[in-house]
C-alpha cells in the first residue's frame, strides 16, 4: 500500500495520548497516525490473479499480466489512517441496486444466496439515512463480506466488512448492516478529531439502527430509546459520554448514550428541526474533524434561534454520569 499521508509524513505514536489510534500502528504506510490527521490515498496492490482486492476509495486501474492482478484504488476524500483497509479473497463481485450512488458487494461465490437475502434492503436504507442526514457523502458504497466468522462487522472509509455469519434477516443482523452504513456519515465523512468524542460516531451509528428500524416498518426509535435507557439505569452511573477515557472508550454505555442524547434532543427539537439539524452539521463538516464542543455550539445556536433551550439538556448528557431523563416530546413533533 502506498498513502500520500497527512502534514506529519511519518509515524506518530505515543502510548498515553488520548490523541492517537487506541488499536496501534497502521502496517505498511508511514503515517501521523491521529484521526484528525486526513489525507486522501492510492492503493496499489499486486495479487493472484484468481485473487480479488479492495481497499477503499474507487477502483482506477486493473491489470492482470501473467498470473498476477495489479489493482489501483484512489481514495480522493479526506481520510483517517485507522479507516484505511485492504481486503484480499477469492470474491465475486455483484451490484446491488435502489441507490444513488453504485453499491457493490465483494463475496466468496457459496455465499451469494446469503447476500441477496441479507442485503435486499441496503439500497433503500441508503437512501433513508441520505434523507435524513444529507447526500451521501462518497462516489459509492462497498461490502465485503468474508468467508470467516466475525465477532463484530467493521466500517471503513467507503467500504463496510461482515463475517458470513452476519448474513441473516433478524434484527441483530440488521441494525449491524445499518449501524456500518452510517458510519459514512458519522466517523468517516465527519471524524473525531480526538478519541474521547468517539461518541460522534458511535452514537450517531447506534441512533441510526433505531432509524432505520422506525423508517422501515419496524419498531419506532421511542421504543427502542425507553428500552435502553431502562437497561443503562440499572447500570452502574460512573461514564461521563464526552469523555469517557481510554479504557471505556468502547464500552456500550458510550454507544447507547450517545444515542439517547440524541434521541433527547429530537424529542426537545421536534423532527423537523433536529433533522434539519443533523443536514446542516453534516453539511458544515463534511470531510473535516468535528468535537463536542462544535457540535454543542451548532445545536445550541439552531435551537436558540428556534426559541427552543437544549443547554442544559446537553450538558446533564454529555458531562454527567448520572443518565439523565428523558424529556417530553414536542407538541405536534
Amino acid at each position: 500500500m502506498r498513502g500520500r499521508t497527512g502534514p506529519a509524513g511519518r509515524s506518530s505514536r505515543t502510548a498515553s495520548s488520548w490523541l492517537d489510534s487506541p488499536t496501534g500502528r497502521r502496517p505498511g504506510s508511514p503515517c501521523n497516525d491521529r484521526a484528525s490527521s486526513k489525507a486522501s490515498y492510492r492503493f496499489e496492490l499486486s495479487t493472484p490473479a484468481a485473487y480479488t482486492a479492495v481497499a477503499n476509495g474507487s477502483l482506477v486501474g486493473k491489470h492482470t499480466g501473467s498470473s498476477r492482478t495489479v489493482w489501483v484504488y484512489e481514495q480522493a476524500e479526506p481520510m483517517s489512517t485507522y479507516l484505511a483497509t485492504v481486503q484480499i479473497g477469492r470474491y465475486r463481485a455483484s451490484r446491488l441496486e435502489g441507490a444513488s450512488v453504485p453499491m457493490t458487494v465483494h463475496a466468496p461465490a457459496r455465499l451469494r444466496a446469503g447476500v441477496d437475502l441479507a442485503l435486499a434492503r441496503q439500497g433503500e436504507m441508503l437512501q433513508t439515512f441520505a434523507s435524513l442526514f444529507g447526500p451521501y457523502p462518497f462516489p459509492a458504497y462497498t461490502v465485503v463480506v468474508t468467508d470467516d466468522v466475525l465477532e463484530i462487522p467493521l466500517e471503513s472509509q467507503t467500504l463496510s466488512t461482515f463475517g458470513a455469519n452476519h448474513l441473516r434477516t433478524d434484527w441483530q443482523s440488521q441494525r449491524l448492516i445499518a449501524h456500518e452504513l452510517a458510519h459514512q456519515w458519522f466517523g468517516n465523512a465527519l471524524t473525531a478529531g480526538e478519541w474521547r468524542d468517539i461518541w460522534l460516531h458511535e452514537g450517531f451509528a447506534c441512533y441510526s439502527e433505531w432509524l432505520w428500524s422506525e423508517w422501515s416498518g419496524g419498531r419506532p426509535a421511542q421504543r427502542h430509546a425507553d428500552e435502553h435507557w431502562r437497561r443503562l439505569s440499572a447500570l452502574p452511573q460512573d461514564l461521563i459520554l464526552a469523555d469517557p477515557s481510554r479504557a471505556r472508550m468502547f464500552d456500550d454505555r458510550v454507544y447507547k448514550r450517545g444515542a439517547l442524547l440524541l434521541h433527547a434532543l429530537r424529542l426537545r427539537l421536534g423532527d423537523a428541526l433536529f433533522f434539519d439539524v443533523l443536514r446542516t452539521w453534516v453539511d458544515a463538516h463534511r470531510y473535516g474533524t468535528v468535537s463536542t464542543a462544535a457540535f454543542t455550539e451548532h445545536v445550541s445556536a439552531a435551537a436558540d434561534a428556534a426559541g427552543v433551550g437544549v443547554r442544559q439538556l446537553l450538558q446533564a448528557w454529555l458531562f454527567s454520569p448520572q443518565l439523565p431523563e428523558l424529556p417530553r416530546a414536542v407538541t405536534g413533533a
